[in-house]
């Protein structure tokens, strides 16, 4: 069976398209181009505006006229990991494979976040079975890196005042809130320094971590690359004397990292105790991590002598500070059960040129003043080991309206249909509302979507019974909002 195979047919064709092009953050030309092309193809209105938003419109169906205009709304771009290095995610599609009532892709990200958000909304406009109201969709770019789409909607661009995301993650559940968050960057200056000929050097190298979701993910305890192999170095560190040359860890401000490598050296006479050393912290690893990281992979090699490495000055701040940047869950929500409040995320650790190394973070709360808490105690720590701190614009949470006719509808639609009274959540990753509410203070919005688990990272998979459902809330929800007058 392929993708071609399933249903709904017309959901999972247009998402199909929608893996053949290209599509990383900041770089969703080609995805726009299928946009519009998809727009002159069904002779469907279409509008741009200056950062590259695409909004598509339709009439109503006749007799639903008066209905209020409904926004269909997802993002364009998709996170880009790869078990495989050489995957050009810039030209190359993404494979999909079949995996019973499951769809992944072959060893990289799938894209259903959010490109079945995408798929469904281009679906309702191509679909002449449906029966609507007016209806707008709203494609955004760069959600995943820096929510710029959602952050610099040109004026006009939407008129409805009922907003449905498609960017949410739970077959059964409507979100009616998310976390606000803001990106937390330290950068080290340091020196190089002649590596010492006298030493021997190591690469420790760890991978295929679960990694995931630096919000829907938090909660799970799964290991972060960048923190254990800091703890690694700190240990070597307390016993022997180090010249750091490299460290290298995950890749996205929203994503777990789930690799991450250093290079270092240690004295000639030391290289046994290292090899020792390296197994105890294996085993401590394994024994921490046992039925949460079940592929995680932990090596140490001996490598050639590197020409330089980093200053001892320097190299020490940058271990201490790595080891002890929080990482994970702060609070839990005293509001809503299970749901995380506050947490934060040590995203990656990157070698930059002039002699720098920049430590991007990310910091998520429920409530706006915590947000910041944890992004300051994280500026704080990173000051104190002579780094420089700045804060991204952050952007804000979308607090819950229990008394939303969206969300109403959408329950009822679920409820109508499957028999189930589906769950009414906030959720602790970003989403696109709180942004979406500050332009458009009358906008009543809910997020649907169908079952995605382990997204951003390569074991991305989507539940093929789910998308089924997520496609008739979706259009039972559009029926009863054309019954609706403006």
């Amino acid at each position: 069976m392929t993708i071609k195979d399933l249903k709904p047919r017309l959901v999972f064709e247009i998402f199909d398209q929608i893996n053949q092009v290209p599509r990383p953050s900041k770089k969703e030309e080609k995805i726009r181009r299928y946009l519009l092309d998809f727009a002159a193809e069904h002779n469907i209105a279409v509008k741009t505006d200056a950062v590259g938003n695409v909004v598509m419109n339709i009439p109503a169906t006749p007799g639903h006229e008066g209905a209020p205009v409904v926004v269909l709304q997802a993002h364009m771009d998709m996170v880009c990991e790869s078990n495989d290095k050489s995957f050009d995610f810039e030209n190359n599609p993404i494979r999909t494979i079949v995996d019973g009532d499951w769809l992944r892709a072959d060893g990289t990200t799938l894209g259903a976040d959010n490109g079945i958000g995408m798929a469904a909304a281009l679906a309702v406009l191509v679909d002449k079975d449906l029966v609507h109201g007016p209806v707008e969709c709203l494609f955004t770019v760069d959600e995943e890196t820096g929510l710029t789409g959602a952050n610099n909607l040109g004026e006009g661009m939407i008129s409805g005042s009922l907003l449905l995301n498609l960017d949410s993650e739970d077959d059964a559940e409507i979100f009616v809130g998310c976390a606000g968050g803001v990106d937390t960057t330290c950068t080290f200056h340091y020196e190089r320094s002649m590596a010492p000929t006298d030493f021997h050097y190591f690469k420790a190298d760890l991978s295929k971590g679960l990694g995931g979701h630096s919000g829907g993910d938090i909660h799970l305890g799964r290991a972060n690359a960048n923190k254990l192999i800091a703890r690694l170095l700190w240990l070597l560190s307390q016993k022997f004397e180090l010249s750091l040359v490299e460290f290298d860890g995950g890749n996205l401000r929203n994503a777990i990292p789930r690799a991450a490598h250093a290079v270092f050296g240690v004295h000639t006479s030391h290289k046994e105790s290292v090899s020792a050393l390296f197994n105890r912290f294996v085993a401590d690893v394994r024994d921490e991590y046992e039925g949460i990281e079940p592929t995680l992979e932990i090596t140490l090699e001996s490598i050639e002598q590197p020409q330089f490495c980093i200053d001892s000055n320097s190299a020490r701040r940058i271990i201490e500070a790595l080891y002890s940047a929080p990482h994970g869950v702060v609070s839990m929500s005293r509001d809503l059960e299970g749901l995380v409040e506050t947490s934060t995320n040590l995203a990656s650790v990157k070698m930059q040129p002039d002699n720098k190394v920049l430590v991007t973070t990310s910091q998520r709360s429920s409530v706006e003043s915590r947000k910041w808490d944890i992004a300051h105690q994280v500026e704080a720590l990173f000051a104190l080991a002579g780094a420089e701190v700045t804060h991204g614009d952050g952007y804000p949470g979308w607090k819950p309206n229990m008394n939303s006719t969206i969300m109403r509808l959408t329950s009822e639609a679920y409820e109508e249909l499957y028999g189930i009274k589906p769950a009414i959540k906030a959720i602790h990753a970003g989403l696109e509302c709180g942004l979406f509410k500050e332009k458009y203070p009358h906008l009543d919005m809910a997020s649907i979507g169908p079952t995605l688990k382990d997204v951003h990272s390569p074991g991305e998979r989507m539940y093929i019974p789910a998308v089924e459902r997520f496609w008739g809330q979706l259009t039972r929800t559009i029926a009863k909002i054309a019954d609706l007058k403006a």
